[in-house]
Protein backbone atom coordinates (compact mmCIF):
# COMPACT_ATOMS: atom_id res chain seq x y z
CA UNK A 1 0.00 0.00 0.00
CA UNK A 2 1.58 3.02 -1.29
CA UNK A 3 1.92 5.89 1.22
CA UNK A 4 -1.12 8.30 0.31
CA UNK A 5 -3.24 4.80 0.48
CA UNK A 6 -2.34 4.37 3.87
CA UNK A 7 -2.78 8.13 4.50
CA UNK A 8 -6.73 7.59 3.79
CA UNK A 9 -7.35 4.58 5.85
CA UNK A 10 -8.05 6.98 8.78
CA UNK A 11 -10.92 8.91 6.73
CA UNK A 12 -11.93 6.16 4.93
CA UNK A 13 -12.23 3.93 7.89
CA UNK A 14 -14.23 6.69 10.13
CA UNK A 15 -16.62 6.66 6.95
CA UNK A 16 -17.20 3.13 7.41
CA UNK A 17 -17.80 3.00 11.00
CA UNK A 18 -20.07 5.81 10.62
CA UNK A 19 -21.89 3.97 8.27
CA UNK A 20 -22.41 1.07 10.35
CA UNK A 21 -23.08 2.71 13.24
CA UNK A 22 -25.95 4.82 11.40
CA UNK A 23 -27.25 1.99 9.64
CA UNK A 24 -27.81 0.28 13.16
CA UNK A 25 -29.46 3.10 14.77
CA UNK A 26 -31.54 3.79 11.17
CA UNK A 27 -32.60 0.00 11.95
CA UNK A 28 -33.60 0.36 15.55
CA UNK A 29 -35.07 3.78 14.55
CA UNK A 30 -37.55 1.63 11.91
CA UNK A 31 -38.37 -0.93 14.53
CA UNK A 32 -35.95 -3.47 14.44
CA UNK A 33 -34.13 -5.14 17.57
CA UNK A 34 -30.66 -4.74 16.12
CA UNK A 35 -28.48 -5.34 19.21
CA UNK A 36 -31.00 -2.94 21.00
CA UNK A 37 -30.83 -5.54 23.90
CA UNK A 38 -26.98 -5.26 24.21
CA UNK A 39 -26.65 -1.64 25.06
CA UNK A 40 -24.55 -1.30 28.68
CA UNK A 41 -27.52 0.69 29.79
CA UNK A 42 -28.96 0.63 33.33
CA UNK A 43 -31.84 -1.41 34.01
CA UNK A 44 -34.45 1.57 34.14
CA UNK A 45 -33.16 3.06 30.80
CA UNK A 46 -32.98 -0.28 29.30
CA UNK A 47 -36.60 -1.19 29.90
CA UNK A 48 -37.48 1.96 28.26
CA UNK A 49 -35.08 1.14 25.52
CA UNK A 50 -36.82 -1.98 24.40
CA UNK A 51 -40.24 -0.50 24.98
CA UNK A 52 -39.32 1.73 21.98
CA UNK A 53 -39.96 4.89 24.61
CA UNK A 54 -39.95 7.26 22.33
CA UNK A 55 -37.23 9.52 23.52
CA UNK A 56 -34.98 6.67 22.73
CA UNK A 57 -36.52 6.37 19.24
CA UNK A 58 -35.99 10.21 18.95
CA UNK A 59 -32.74 9.36 19.89
CA UNK A 60 -31.91 6.97 17.25
CA UNK A 61 -33.07 9.25 14.68
CA UNK A 62 -30.72 11.80 16.14
CA UNK A 63 -27.81 9.43 16.38
CA UNK A 64 -28.43 8.11 12.48
CA UNK A 65 -28.65 11.23 11.31
CA UNK A 66 -25.19 12.29 13.10
CA UNK A 67 -23.72 8.82 11.72
CA UNK A 68 -24.49 10.21 8.40
CA UNK A 69 -22.89 13.55 9.11
CA UNK A 70 -20.07 11.75 10.30
CA UNK A 71 -19.88 9.66 6.91
CA UNK A 72 -19.75 12.98 5.42
CA UNK A 73 -17.49 14.89 7.52
CA UNK A 74 -14.79 11.99 7.01
CA UNK A 75 -14.88 11.84 3.84
CA UNK A 76 -14.78 15.89 3.36
CA UNK A 77 -11.06 15.07 4.51
CA UNK A 78 -10.13 13.31 1.43
CA UNK A 79 -12.42 13.86 -1.26
CA UNK A 80 -12.45 16.93 -3.41
CA UNK A 81 -15.82 18.37 -2.72
CA UNK A 82 -14.57 18.61 0.73
CA UNK A 83 -12.41 21.36 -0.10
CA UNK A 84 -14.21 24.15 0.47
CA UNK A 85 -14.90 23.07 4.06
CA UNK A 86 -13.10 25.07 6.72
CA UNK A 87 -9.58 22.79 7.65
CA UNK A 88 -10.05 23.36 11.11
CA UNK A 89 -13.46 23.16 11.56
CA UNK A 90 -12.85 19.48 10.28
CA UNK A 91 -9.57 19.11 12.11
CA UNK A 92 -11.46 20.21 15.47
CA UNK A 93 -14.37 17.29 14.64
CA UNK A 94 -11.80 14.68 14.22
CA UNK A 95 -9.92 15.15 16.97
CA UNK A 96 -13.02 16.13 19.33
CA UNK A 97 -14.90 12.66 18.20
CA UNK A 98 -11.64 10.82 18.12
CA UNK A 99 -10.86 11.53 22.03
CA UNK A 100 -14.05 10.90 23.35
CA UNK A 101 -14.86 7.23 20.81
CA UNK A 102 -11.26 6.35 22.55
CA UNK A 103 -12.29 7.55 26.29
CA UNK A 104 -15.51 6.02 26.03
CA UNK A 105 -13.83 2.46 24.79
CA UNK A 106 -11.40 3.08 27.78
CA UNK A 107 -13.77 3.17 30.54
CA UNK A 108 -13.66 6.87 31.01
CA UNK A 109 -16.87 7.61 30.58
CA UNK A 110 -18.35 4.59 32.54
CA UNK A 111 -18.39 2.28 30.03
CA UNK A 112 -15.52 0.36 28.35
CA UNK A 113 -12.70 -2.01 29.15
CA UNK A 114 -11.84 -0.80 32.39
CA UNK A 115 -15.92 -0.72 33.84
CA UNK A 116 -16.33 -3.77 32.08
CA UNK A 117 -13.51 -5.38 33.59
CA UNK A 118 -13.76 -4.26 36.95
CA UNK A 119 -17.66 -5.63 36.77
CA UNK A 120 -16.63 -9.09 35.70
CA UNK A 121 -13.76 -9.31 38.27
CA UNK A 122 -16.29 -8.33 41.26
CA UNK A 123 -14.25 -5.22 41.70
CA UNK A 124 -16.94 -3.21 41.09
CA UNK A 125 -20.59 -4.79 42.64
CA UNK A 126 -23.55 -4.93 39.88
CA UNK A 127 -27.04 -3.18 40.31
CA UNK A 128 -28.77 -5.22 43.05
CA UNK A 129 -30.44 -8.00 41.37
CA UNK A 130 -29.74 -7.21 37.94
CA UNK A 131 -25.43 -9.25 38.35
CA UNK A 132 -26.80 -11.41 35.61
CA UNK A 133 -28.12 -9.12 33.11
CA UNK A 134 -25.37 -6.74 34.12
CA UNK A 135 -22.49 -9.40 33.81
CA UNK A 136 -23.63 -10.31 30.59
CA UNK A 137 -24.11 -6.27 28.90
CA UNK A 138 -20.38 -6.03 30.23
CA UNK A 139 -19.43 -8.80 28.06
CA UNK A 140 -21.10 -7.58 25.30
CA UNK A 141 -19.54 -4.20 25.86
CA UNK A 142 -16.09 -5.78 26.59
CA UNK A 143 -16.27 -8.03 23.30
CA UNK A 144 -18.19 -5.46 21.00
CA UNK A 145 -19.08 -1.90 21.41
CA UNK A 146 -15.67 -1.16 23.53
CA UNK A 147 -13.65 -2.71 20.41
CA UNK A 148 -15.70 -0.82 17.95
CA UNK A 149 -15.32 2.48 19.83
CA UNK A 150 -12.00 2.21 19.74
CA UNK A 151 -11.33 1.19 16.09
CA UNK A 152 -13.51 4.10 15.25
CA UNK A 153 -11.95 6.98 17.94
CA UNK A 154 -8.57 5.26 16.25
CA UNK A 155 -9.42 6.24 13.01
CA UNK A 156 -10.47 9.85 13.62
CA UNK A 157 -7.65 10.60 15.37
CA UNK A 158 -5.43 9.36 12.73
CA UNK A 159 -7.70 11.56 10.30
CA UNK A 160 -6.76 14.40 12.71
CA UNK A 161 -3.53 13.68 12.73
CA UNK A 162 -3.53 13.92 8.77
CA UNK A 163 -5.27 17.06 8.62
CA UNK A 164 -2.89 18.22 11.19
CA UNK A 165 0.42 17.81 9.27
CA UNK A 166 -1.19 18.90 5.90
CA UNK A 167 0.05 22.75 5.47
CA UNK A 168 -1.21 24.53 2.50
CA UNK A 169 1.20 24.78 -0.69
CA UNK A 170 2.15 27.87 -1.97
CA UNK A 171 -0.42 28.66 -4.99
CA UNK A 172 -2.83 25.59 -4.65
CA UNK A 173 -5.99 25.93 -4.25
CA UNK A 174 -6.49 22.98 -1.99
CA UNK A 175 -4.67 22.16 1.33
CA UNK A 176 -5.18 18.56 -0.14
CA UNK A 177 -2.38 19.29 -2.13
CA UNK A 178 -0.15 16.55 -1.01
CA UNK A 179 2.92 18.52 -0.98
CA UNK A 180 4.72 19.71 2.49
CA UNK A 181 6.50 22.44 2.62
CA UNK A 182 10.26 22.86 4.00
CA UNK A 183 11.77 25.28 6.28
CA UNK A 184 12.93 27.41 3.67
CA UNK A 185 8.87 27.64 2.19
CA UNK A 186 10.12 26.18 -1.07
CA UNK A 187 8.22 22.50 -1.88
Amino acid sequence: MSRPDRARVGPYGAAVCAAAYGSMKLAQALGAEALADKDPLPPELRERLLARDQLFVASHWVLAGAALVGVVVALATVRPWGAATPRRLLLAIAWVLGIFMIARAIGVLGFGFVGDALLLADVRPPPAGQAALARDLARWDLLLWSPFFLLWGTFWTVTGRRLATREQAPGQGSWRSGRRLTGRGTP
